[in-house]
């Protein structure tokens, strides 16, 4: 302990007076410091996620003279509570935690507290004479009796939950007070006496911290019993109050997690763990059974983005959940993601109303399978599943489809004036009448209104019309070196083509945000990361940025695509206007609401007085953490969040949160939400490109397999929207229930001869 300044006895006694006595006494805690020999040190540690307030001062007297030694927190004010300072800033609403740097803080008398930046380690090196076990309970001693200080030390923002949280946030006020020790040197001398990990503990801190202590007591004193030897120690006394005893045991905290995952997302059925969530929008409209398929392969909870669609849209969304549900008897809640602030491209102009159909070519351009192109009456409703198909065409007669047969060949004139032919390989009896596979050998480009010939020998020509063909989506296609404009006016403003020069490229934003905030030299990101830039100018209507980032070929940029300024200065309001208006149709329709780009406390303070307002107490809430200052006070919020009684969870949006914070950053961010969330006993979603390659293409890449089955971690997994999104979600399904890890394994022993022993 060299090095350690001593400080003035007046000020000890000063700073820990007003203190609760009984959370800071215990019998022998400094036992292994040498006898006539004072340490009086202020100890610094770094919180996990930024430098937090407060002082913890380690104390002892002359053992010669005083058996009593103190673990004190300090420095109090007038009320028993702990000063908070921040850079000499005074503050009220942040968490009673340690400083950093070992920064100087005045003393109640006046005095300066001279800090020494040490760790625990070094503190109790001069233990290393007791046996292992005696050292290790030592400090788990030291451990547990600053868990609960912490408690006392936050009792006012604890009295202030609601009830259905209390026990949940006082043992996040356990994980946070463990959390900022240095514990490394702990957790190897637990390891070398085979005892816990204390990384795994968050779900229930102060009952693994006790029975440790009790099992190494039992240990230190050679009791076969364990409970024969409790009485030594810190464990002689109380906890701070009698009466919570029996609120903190392990079982009790792993069904208090339990049931704040059941009370936000829903009982799980068939022995499953976990849920699974499904994005879906205007699709799931145009297709009968889309709905139905979902819930039948695993999917839970359906989510509606009302950054896209409109109430009618999603009216009959919610309708469609609801009577599939109802009729597979399989329960499936509606999530309902508020916009937020997201600053989005506008809208594009729309392209052609065209279908490309082409067959598959090899290398040298040879036709090696023909299109596949499903042809039925526009009521029919959407093809059967199991057919692998690459276009879809809707006829407008339906005695023209009934009269088809396989082997018919089927003529028309393209877009472009070519002569094309399809031929019937295929029919098939549909809800409404029978739809036909056809082949299709050449190019061909089929816009509405294209006219199909069929010709026989033995019957006269008949005639039917192609109908409903859909605009392709409208997009630009940016490359490296390339420079994009982005206008605060509409699409219509702009000019007629998105390309006015060589390279250059216009799109446009509404959003006042980003013209406002940005600055030349800036990174900027469009949807979700694909595409990245520098800002290269600005004014009061336009944003110049060159392109730094894209595919070799180009990427494609569309509307309503995300963008991410993660380096500027930007101040969001919590709620929009939009978000207002949409939250009570999500109200009177759905059950959980998302909340999008919650950055702080008084994000949540807007959020909560807005469900007050609306008597909205029933109404789940999910946090979505999508940018850098959201994870670094999640802390706060989820203690916030806490203070009213509507169900409560947290989606980790990777997408955004990879943009805004780094892609190096974001596995340890998301293993930090969840072990927080998991201290809170608030349920976690797992949210974005999850399976992403099986959602679009069929084919998951190994790397996404294993990320889907790190989900089980998480009390549910969501997935976006795609092509093959029932495939996905069955996929899941048995990746997140795999009986493998169930399995017995039977190891039969290996008999080695003298042979294998040479």
């Amino acid at each position: 302990m060299s090095g350690v300044n001593s400080l003035s006895p007046s000020l000890v006694a000063n700073a820990t007076s007003r203190l609760p006595r009984k959370a800071i006494q215990c019998t022998d805690f400094l036992g292994f410091v040498p006898k006539g020999r004072p340490i009086n040190v202020t100890l610094s540690w770094r919180f996990p996620f930024r430098t937090q307030v407060g002082v913890i001062q380690l104390f002892g007297l002359h053992r010669t003279t005083l058996k009593q030694k103190s673990f004190a927190f300090a420095a109090p004010n007038e009320n028993d509570q702990a000063e908070l300072c921040d850079s000499g800033t005074c503050t009220g609403d942040e968490l009673l935690v340690p400083l950093e740097n070992g920064e100087n803080l005045k003393g109640p008398d006046g005095e300066i507290v001279s800090s020494v930046l040490c760790s625990e380690v070094d503190l109790l090196r001069t233990a290393e004479h007791l046996g292992n076990e005696g050292r290790v309970v030592e400090k788990l001693k030291a451990v547990y009796l600053h868990v609960l200080a912490s408690e006392q030390w936050n009792a006012s923002p604890l009295k202030l939950c609601h009830r259905i949280y209390l026990d949940s946030a006082t043992n996040f006020i356990h994980y946070l007070a463990l959390r900022c020790l240095d514990i490394r040197q702990l957790k190897e001398d637990l390891t070398l006496v085979g005892l816990m990990n204390l990384e795994i503990i968050n779900l229930h801190v102060l009952s693994s911290l006790n029975a440790s202590i009790q099992l190494l007591e039992a240990l230190k004193s050679n009791s076969v019993n364990p409970k024969d030897s409790i009485n030594a120690g810190i464990f002689a006394e109380k906890r701070l109050d009698p009466q919570n005893d029996g609120k903190f045991t392990i079982q009790t905290m792993k069904k208090k997690a339990s049931s704040n995952s059941e009370f936000l997302l829903g009982r799980l059925r068939d022995g499953r763990t976990t849920h699974i969530m499904v994005t879906v929008g205007q699709e799931a409209t145009e297709n009968e059974i889309f709905i139905t398929d979902l819930i039948k392969a695993g999917t839970s909870i359906i989510r509606i983005n009302c950054a896209h669609g409109n109430p009618s849209i999603w009216s009959e969304i919610i309708k469609r959940v609801k009577e599939s549900s109802q009729m597979l008897e399989k329960p499936c809640r509606i999530l309902m993601d508020l916009a937020g602030p997201k600053i989005r491209t506008g809208q594009l102009k729309s392209g052609p109303s065209v279908v490309k159909i082409y067959p598959k070519k090899n290398a040298s351009g040879n036709v090696v399978f023909p299109a596949q192109v499903w042809l039925s009456h526009k009521e029919a409703g959407p093809p059967p599943t199991h057919l692998s198909l690459d276009a879809v065409l809707l006829v407008d007669d339906q005695q023209f489809l009934s009269e088809l047969e396989i082997g018919d060949t089927i003529r028309f004139s393209d877009a472009r004036g070519k002569k094309r032919m399809l031929r019937i390989s295929k029919k098939i009896h549909v809800f409404s009448g029978s739809g036909c596979v056809a082949e299709c050998t050449r190019t061909a480009y089929v816009q509405s209104g294209t006219e199909l010939r069929l010709k026989g020998k033995k019957r006269r020509s008949q005639l039917g019309k192609v109908v409903d063909v859909p605009a392709i989506e409208p997009y630009i296609r940016l490359r490296v070196g390339d420079l994009l404009v982005i206008s605060r006016c509409s699409s219509s403003e702009l000019d007629e083509s998105p390309v006015s020069t060589r390279g250059t490229h216009k799109i446009s934003c509404s959003s006042g945000y980003l013209f406002d905030s940005v600055k030349p030299g800036e990174p900027i990101a469009f949807d979700d990361g694909k595409i990245w830039g520098v800002i290269k100018g600005t004014d009061i209507s336009e944003v110049i940025v060159s392109i730094t980032h894209a595919s070799p070929k180009g990427s494609k940029l569309g509307s309503d695509k995300s963008i991410n300024i993660p380096e500027s200065n930007i101040r969001f309001e919590g709620l929009t206007s939009k978000d207002l208006m949409d939250l009570e149709f999500v109200a009177a329709h759905a059950d959980i609401v998302g909340v999008s780009f919650v950055r702080d406390i008084h994000d949540i303070v807007v959020l909560r007085q807005e469900l007050e307002k609306h008597t909205l107490q029933n109404l789940g809430v999910i946090l979505k953490i999508e940018t850098r200052s959201g994870f670094e006070n999640l802390p706060l919020m989820l203690l916030e969040a806490m203070k009213s009684s509507n169900p409560l969870g947290v989606m980790i949006a990777r997408g955004d949160l990879a943009v805004e914070c780094g892609w190096e950053m974001l596995a340890d961010m998301q293993e930090e939400i969840i072990s927080l969330c998991g201290a809170a006993h608030i349920p976690v979603i797992w949210a974005t490109q999850v399976l992403e390659s099986l959602v679009k293409t069929g084919v998951p890449t190994r790397a996404e397999i294993t990320d889907a089955a790190h989900g089980r971690r998480v009390s549910c997994v969501m997935l976006n929207k795609g092509k093959h999104i029932v495939k996905a979600v069955s996929t899941l399904d048995n990746i997140l229930h795999s009986k493998l890890a169930e399995r017995k394994v039977d190891v039969k022993p290996i008999l080695l001869s003298s042979h294998h022993l040479r």
